[in-house]
């Protein structure tokens, strides 16, 4: 993992000492001696992470993070505030101003660089995110990207066998999550299996079982396993830190707990988890626009092209019939000559429409370009297909296509060419090219009529 992280302060020492620590893991470092070097530094350079110092000269760490915070082109950058001053009020204010997460000096080297790995895993998922969706807008699609929900209230399942402790961390979450607490850990495994939580916050002092094994169950299990976890440790455990994060566990904080930071790293993982799931849902969708046809809603050729292949080999490896039907709307141009593009776009999404009403729920269905669309029907034979071609070129000319509001009333028809893998037939792209030929040859003999390729 690699990143460009920008590191504030005065002092230059600090500086330094932060530098060092961040280039020992391969971090490309860019410093700053003020609040108005770094926003200049941003205007100019990509930076993925910013450490800042709260107290400089001229402007405070606060209003910096107020700016880049209120700055559209800066305000995805995650801003750690990093300093000496421990006050809850500091941390309120910080939150306030935008921050994050927090670093108190002197910074501990396991906490920093396990913080600037987790906001560098957070920025590059958000980033993957902006870029879908201008790319999406650039296309003229609806944004499968949406960001609004990401800071609402969230679900956080609190493993936690200390009644007091369980009230504490509720109550500190109660303003941006409500909490389920569970003292066995075992039904809690279940609980996070079967409900929608944006994050587990396990208490790595269980008396009567292991958070490691809590955690390490969690990341085992289908349905947890992008599940973000935050472990909750006593101050000195650093061996036990090492061993969670090796786990996957996403963060920690340390006992005596500020309710504040708390706050703060359960808002970065509901966050983080949310981008999870919205890359998620948009490559599925992403696969589902790359295989589908805009107008029709049916398969494109695209789709078409592989998994004929797929149905072809099977068909072949069980003995089993396989049909092809290719289906053209007759005179389509006429269509779009007479009444225009509209109109024509309209027959074509009747008829797709038609040739789902008709096939089986087994049959693929596809628009395979212009007014020509092909239904692959699996263990069919040659009589069953043409049965089922007839069904739908009958359907077809039989009621007509009502369009445009209901002013254009049209009688519409089509020729279909139908094709089976019989001996000799040896590809799918065999089996199509019959199907064409059938096809010019019901066209060629008058229109609106079914034609099977010689066996």
């Amino acid at each position: 993992m690699t990143a460009r992280i920008l590191v504030v302060d005065d002092i230059p020492a600090n500086v330094k000492l932060l530098e060092a620590r961040l280039l020992a893991e391969y971090f490309d470092v860019l410093t700053a001696e003020d609040g108005f070097k770094a926003l200049e530094i941003v205007a100019k350079t990509p930076v993925d992470i910013i450490l800042l110092d709260v107290m400089m000269p001229g402007m405070d760490g606060f209003e910096v993070c107020e700016r880049l915070k209120g700055n559209p082109a800066t305000s995805h950058i995650p801003v750690v505030m990093v300093t000496a001053l421990d006050q809850p009020a500091d941390r309120v204010r910080g939150l306030k101003a935008g921050a994050d997460d927090f670093l108190t000096k002197p910074v501990n080297d396991l906490q920093l660089i396990s913080r600037v790995k987790s906001l560098v895993r957070l920025k590059t998922l958000s980033d993957e995110l902006r870029i879908r969706a201008e790319t999406a807008l650039q296309i003229g699609i609806d944004d499968v990207t949406k960001l609004d929900h990401l800071d609402a209230p969230g679900q956080v399942l609190l493993v936690d066998g200390r009644a007091s402790s369980q009230e504490r961390i509720i109550k500190a979450l109660k303003p941006v999550a409500e909490v389920t607490a569970m003292s066995d850990p075992q039904a809690a495994v279940f609980e996070a299996a079967e409900n929608p939580f944006d994050l587990v916050i396990v208490n790595g002092s269980g008396d009567d079982y292991d958070p490691l094994r809590l955690c390490s169950q969690l990341r085992m299990l289908e349905r947890t396993r992008f599940l973000p976890l935050l472990l909750v440790t006593e101050l000195g455990e650093e061996d036990v830190i090492i061993r969670a994060l090796d786990l996957g566990v996403n963060d920690y904080i340390v006992r005596p707990l500020d309710p504040n930071e708390l706050v703060a790293r359960t808002l970065t993982q509901m966050k983080r988890k949310r981008y999870n799931d919205l890359l998620r849902t948009s490559v599925r969708q992403s696969i589902e626009l790359a295989v589908t046809d805009g107008l029709t809603g049916l398969h494109n050729r695209r789709y078409l092209d592989n998994h004929l292949k797929t149905l072809f080999n099977r068909a072949a490896a069980r003995g089993r019939p396989l049909s092809v039907c290719i289906t053209d709307i007759d005179r389509f141009k006429l269509v779009n000559d007479t009444y225009g593009h509209d109109v024509g776009d309209e027959v074509l999404k009747e008829f797709a429409r038609r040739i789902r009403s008709t096939v089986r729920g087994a049959d693929l269905a596809c628009r395979y370009g212009g007014e020509e669309f092909v239904v692959v029907m699996p263990d069919t034979d040659a009589d069953a297909a043409a049965a089922i071609a007839e069904r739908l070129r009958g359907m077809i000319e039989s009621i007509s296509f009502e369009l445009n509001a209901g002013t254009v009333n049209l009688k519409v028809t089509a020729s279909l060419g139908l094709a089976t893998n019989v001996t000799g037939i040896e590809t799918p792209e065999q089996l199509l090219k019959q199907a064409d030929r059938a096809l010019y040859e019901a066209k060629g003999s008058g229109r609106n009529r079914v034609v099977a390729a010689a066996a």
